[in-house]
């Protein structure tokens, strides 16, 4: 094996020419051109489609690729042209099924045309730049069947009529439909475009502009928006259905813009059912359905918004000016809450909480609530009327509910540091009074205006309920020290820092013997066990629980002010006193003594004391005599003081006054901050820093910001420069 030689192969070219028949084209396309008529004819079950596709495949192998190519555009075209013939002879409704019809025929015809030509359209089609078949029996469809001048024109005004019968109510063939609009978008965009899209879309801008004309001329606003609302839906549910899904946009603008954008501000005034009266009906499902409807056209959400805004302004302005609805405090502060819950509501449930609605809703309030200088002293006086009574047999959770509706209502005050002056007025009252109905509630309240402005603006509040505390603590230490006091009359004293509470005039008035001795020991207790300290006495701030026998015999407690108690006592020593010998003898101020006097002589159930002449004021010429006829059906009797609920005239300049003077030196402090930090700085911006600074607190006062400019001159706390007037400089 291993002697013998190695040979080489080597394969040589086929040294015979292969001749192709002349007539090899033209008898082997004769084959396939009458595959093709038997295809188009409903006859292919006979034909070998192996045999068809190797014919094909040599016409292309032996370079015939053109002939095949051209001569299959030539047999289609004039197929094409006998089915046009046969789809325009069609009658009536017949016309859109004939058409659907040989559409399917059509394109099952290509399919076994193409599995024919195979190789023709990988190879030749590729390199010569050609159509592809299944694209050129498409485009060969489109330019001889749907654009034919007889049957284009015929085929919109079908299809738009079969539109405009819908939507008139009749039902239509939507199956039929969709093939036929299948069929546009399969021939290409620009077909279905062209052909159908545009002149729909136009016909039916005229459609729902003449519709839309009608609507609103019978129809008032909730039902206009109803029926527009179908209309979308309506057509939202045409494009699921036939058409193309990209039209969708371009048909719900359509409407948009006829029934909606086209006719917004006459809906939104509509006289006795427009935007107004949607509010102030509640109509929750309307004002959605107007939101909804309005969010999809341009400026449609501020439309609704500025018609509320100026609505809510105007109501709130009568609201806050209202001389009528100014008597009751308690009322008018309930009604702005009222106001803002209804709202609320609207925003919630009707515009899905949208914040720019919230907004608006925030800037009305605060426009509103400070017209009216008295709404701190009025929202102060509520949250007094709910903590003394109102909150009684209340949960915790709806405690907190209004608690936050007050913080609410406190957030839109410019004049936050009003509203804390009368805060601690009110309460105040109420720690000394004993009548406060929560602790709890009243701490709550201090933690969330803490919060809210910051621990310098609730130190003091803080400090007046330590001092309650510290004065239980007080009495226990001054009676476990004098044990000898324990059968006489009781004395309770309340300690209050001066800089924690109200300032309040010290009114001195003559106290009953007993009782200035029991307060003399307790002085001299007090100041024995605290150095450098000093004692005033405010008796216009006290109460005194007394027993009294009337007539009968009849035994009652009651429970009067320190004032009321003064009184009574003299009428130990005398039946009948004057008015002038009360006041001689007790030294109170004559318009306490008169209220006071009042509500123990004028008021039914509580009238202890008789006054001739009989009469519902007090004069200075009345006489006084107890009431030996009293009774009442419980044996402890309060008898409260005759009080204005809100301020006297004087009162209220005396509490601005003490407000301005309150703000001098914290615009002073905020100058000097800015100024220290800053440098130099001209006059605008400081007006502008000092604002911004104490906007949490209050409004400040251009002209008082100017007047503090130049108190911290004169104290050589800044500077005038000397080129420009209006620029000032800190001087260290």
């Amino acid at each position: 094996m291993s002697n013998q030689k190695k040979r080489n192969f080597q394969i040589e070219a086929f040294k015979h020419r292969v001749v192709v028949d002349p007539k090899y084209a033209e008898k082997t396309w004769s084959v396939l051109e009458h595959a093709i008529h038997e295809i188009y004819n409903h006859n292919a079950s006979g034909l070998s489609f192996e045999e068809l596709y190797r014919n094909a495949y040599n016409m292309v192998l032996h370079k015939f690729g053109e002939k095949l190519y051209s001569g299959l555009v030539t047999t289609m075209t004039a197929h094409l042209k006998e089915i046009s013939k046969s789809i325009e002879a069609a009658q009536g409704g017949l016309f859109l099924e004939e058409l659907n019809r040989k559409w399917n025929d059509h394109n099952k015809a290509l399919q076994m045309i193409r599995d024919i030509l195979m190789y023709m359209d990988r190879t030749y089609i590729p390199n010569a730049h050609k159509t592809p078949v299944h694209e050129l029996g498409l485009n060969l469809w489109r330019d001889n069947v749907i654009h034919s001048s007889k049957i284009q024109s015929r085929l919109l005004s079908m299809l738009l009529e079969l539109v405009h019968k819908e939507r008139t109510g009749e039902v239509i063939d939507r199956g039929l439909m969709r093939n036929i609009i299948k069929m546009l978008m399969d021939l290409g965009s620009s077909v279905y475009q062209e052909d159908f899209e545009k002149p729909f879309l136009e016909v039916s801008a005229e459609f729902y502009m003449g519709e839309s004309q009608k609507f609103i001329e019978c129809c008032d606003c909730g039902d206009y928006l109803k029926k527009a609302e179908i209309r979308l839906n309506e057509e939202i549910e045409r494009v699921t259905h036939y058409l193309d899904v990209k039209s969708e946009v371009k048909i719900t603008n359509v409407v948009e813009k006829e029934m909606i954008a086209s006719h917004m501000m006459r809906l939104v005034h509509m006289e006795n059912s427009g935007l107004v009266n949607m509010l102030l009906d509640d109509k929750y499902e309307d004002l959605g359905r107007m939101y909804n409807l309005f969010r999809r056209v341009p400026n449609g959400l501020p439309t609704i918004r500025d018609v509320m805004t100026s609505h809510l302004r105007e109501i709130g302005k009568q609201l806050v000016t209202d001389a009528e609805k100014l008597k009751d405090p308690v009322e008018f502060v309930q009604r702005l809450l009222d106001e803002k819950d209804k709202y609320d509501n609207i925003i919630s449930q009707a515009f899905c909480n949208d914040k720019t609605f919230q907004n608006a809703l925030n800037s009305s309030f605060e426009y509103f609530i400070n017209l009216n200088n008295r709404s701190p002293e009025f929202i102060s006086l509520f949250v007094d009327d709910k903590l003394r009574k109102g909150l009684k047999g209340v949960s915790e959770e709806e405690v907190e509910i209004i608690l936050d509706k007050v913080m609410m209502l406190f957030r839109y005050l410019q004049e936050k540091d009003v509203f804390e002056k009368y805060y601690k007025q009110h309460l105040a009252k109420r720690l000394l009074s004993g009548k406060t109905v929560s602790d709890d509630a009243e701490r709550s309240l201090i933690v969330k205006l803490k919060t809210e402005c910051g621990y310098q603006f609730t130190s003091k509040l803080e400090g007046m309920f330590t001092d309650m505390k510290t004065s239980q603590d007080t009495m226990q230490g001054f009676y476990a020290s004098h044990l000898e006091l324990t059968d006489g009359p009781t004395l309770v004293v309340q300690v209050l820092t001066t800089g924690s509470w109200p300032t309040q005039p010290s009114i001195t008035c003559n106290l009953p013997a007993e009782m200035s001795a029991l307060c003399e020991k307790f002085r001299s207790y007090y100041l024995g066990t605290h150095t450098g300290r000093r004692l005033s006495w405010q008796t216009n701030m006290g109460t005194a629980d007394i027993k009294a026998t009337f007539g009968k015999g009849q035994k009652h407690e009651l429970n009067v002010s320190t004032y009321q108690m003064c009184v009574l006592m003299l009428f130990n020593n005398a039946d009948r006193l004057s008015y002038k010998e009360i006041e001689q003898a007790t030294g109170i101020p004559a318009s306490d003594l008169k209220r006071c006097l009042q509500s123990m002589a004028c008021v039914k159930g509580k009238n202890v004391l008789r006054k001739e002449p009989m009469s519902k004021d007090i004069g200075e010429e009345d006489a006084l005599l107890v009431n030996d006829k009293f009774t009442s059906k419980f044996y402890k009797v309060k008898i409260g003081t005759v009080v204005a609920q809100k301020e006297t005239e004087p009162e209220k300049l005396e509490t601005r006054q003490r407000v301005e003077e309150d703000r001098k030196p914290q615009i002073e402090a905020a100058i000097v901050r800015i100024m220290k930090s800053r440098r130099v700085l001209d006059h605008n911006n400081i007006i502008a820093e000092v604002t911004k600074q104490l906007q949490s607190r209050f409004l400040a006062n251009p002209t008082e910001i100017k007047k503090r400019i130049e108190s911290l001159i004169e104290r050589d706390f800044l500077e005038r420069d000397n080129n420009d007037r209006k620029l000032y400089r800190y001087l260290a």
